[in-house]
């Protein structure tokens, strides 16, 4: 038997997980300066995106996510299933004319801010609860529909008058979710549990749009994860399993989402599958005064150059976006002491002892009297005129290089860096030997300041590819 309808204590369960849920829901909605002009709010939404299968083939993104994990439910237990994701929802904005009609505008003046058009999300949320016995053999599917809707706001100057609208639009979506259970042979009776959330949407790109992102969001799940959570018994780590169950979790696929154990510690009845990789019992941090979206900065940075932004700039971030707006007035209210609070939190302590580990010398032998560290030992080191061979050709301050980041993909940014052409600005290395090249993109209009600042990005020699002779 399957139900759509949470009880009490599952709710309440499910709302202490979605503090930490609604981050992977809206990371990244809209990043500082949280102006739609900005170019990083250009090409949005990077994470946990379900395209419509027609589409999946023309991109690199996918149309389903596909979650196993182990759990040990009690005799009669039932699994409460909630997905999560964005609708995206196209703004466009009118003007009044004359006449009474509409217009549509690139843009329209308030006297607190200039509304533009925007792709919004909107959260949807499909429940599903079903009794652990009945997923074993075929299992339950459930799918869902969302349909295609489209409603007016009226915009209103400050005497009240009516100066336009905002036009929202939703595409129809579909999807289903497919719940599955497998006992395994082992010491105590556990279940390995496969949850799939796909996306059915029957659309298809346009007669020559066959790569268009932009067209296939308002069609797609955005951000897309699942909790899960079992009325009596418990899943278990997938991180950190117990010795018994290593094996059969490593057995475990995951794919596009990894699932963790969430909501209070000491709890493993309840999982949260992501998109983005967290740890077992992911928390918001009690200092974080509100929700900034852009996790790619600390809230004191992040909030302090917020509020350094010109009347106009957050004249434009308010017309942008709601929760846009939201972070103007928190960064421009927020007291000294929230702010004081943000310089850091100690977590933990631990005694550390024993002797700290030595320092090889030149024959190999540790040396404990020896620092880990020897400042001298960077006498031989010039980051302005060091190089490195890099494809037979030397390679060092001032050589233009086609930047080709590897698998490591130590930042986000890495996706929009890929083929093009950049500065290196120094051969920099570290006390493990090894070589990292700073460098600056050209075209990039913050690259003066970044030179003056020393704020480089960072590449590894075979993440680059030499383009011409050292000037």
């Amino acid at each position: 038997m399957t139900v759509t309808a949470f009880a009490p204590e599952t709710e309440e369960r499910f709302a202490l997980a979605r503090q930490v849920a609604d981050a992977v829901l809206f990371e990244g909605y809209v990043l500082y300066p949280y102006r739609a002009s900005a170019a990083k709010n250009r090409l949005r939404w990077q994470f946990g995106v379900l395209v419509p299968p027609g589409w999946g083939a023309e991109c690199e993104e996918h149309d389903f996510q596909y979650t196993e994990c182990l759990m040990e439910p009690k005799a009669g237990a039932t699994l409460a299933v909630e997905a999560r994701f964005l609708h995206a929802r196209r703004r466009t904005v009118q003007r009044i004319r004359s006449d009474g009609g509409y217009e549509t505008v690139p843009e329209l003046h308030l006297d607190d801010r200039v509304l533009v058009p925007w792709d919004e999300g909107g959260e949807e949320r499909v429940e599903v609860v079903a009794q652990v016995a009945d997923l074993l053999g075929d299992g339950v599917t459930h799918p869902f529909r969302r349909p295609a809707r489209e409603d007016a706001q009226p915009v209103l100057d400050a005497a009240g008058r009516t100066v336009g609208r905002l036009v929202r639009r939703c595409e129809e979506i579909s999807g289903r979710i497919r719940l599955s259970a497998r006992e395994l042979d082992g010491p105590y009776r556990t279940l390995r549990l496969t949850a799939v959330v796909e996306n059915t949407s029957d659309w298809t790109a346009p007669e020559g749009r066959g790569a268009d992102r932009d067209a296939a969001l308002p069609h797609s799940l955005v951000s897309a994860h699942l909790l899960m959570a079992l009325s009596a018994g418990s899943f278990l780590s997938m991180t950190d399993p117990p010795e018994w169950a290593k094996g059969a979790a490593a057995a475990c696929r995951n794919l596009h989402t990894w699932p963790v154990l969430a909501g209070e510690p000491g709890r493993a009845d309840l999982v949260l599958s992501s998109p983005i990789i967290l740890e077992d019992h992911p928390a918001i941090a009690p200092e974080s005064p509100g929700t900034l979206y852009d996790a790619t900065e600390i809230d004191e940075i992040l909030a302090l150059r917020t509020a350094a932004l010109t009347d106009e700039e957050k004249r434009e971030a308010r017309g942008t976006d709601e929760r846009a707006a939201a972070v103007i007035d928190l960064a421009d209210s927020m007291p000294p002491e929230v702010l004081e609070r943000l310089h850091g939190a100690v977590r933990s302590l631990r005694e550390v002892t024993g002797e700290p580990p030595g320092f090889p010398d030149e024959h190999g032998v540790q040396r404990p009297d020896t620092p880990w560290w020897d400042p001298a030992s960077d006498a031989g080191f010039d980051p302005e005129q060091d190089t490195v061979v890099v494809a037979g050709r030397p390679v060092g301050r001032g050589s233009r290089v086609e930047l080709r980041p590897g698998l490591r993909h130590t930042d986000a940014q890495d996706l929009f860096l890929q083929g093009r052409a950049a500065t290196v600005e120094a051969v920099l290395h570290d006390v493990d030997g090894t070589v990292h090249l700073a460098v600056t993109v050209e075209g990039d209009p913050g690259a003066d300041i970044r030179r003056e600042q020393g704020r480089y990005l960072y590449f590894q020699p075979d993440e680059i590819l030499p383009l011409e002779d050292r000037p």
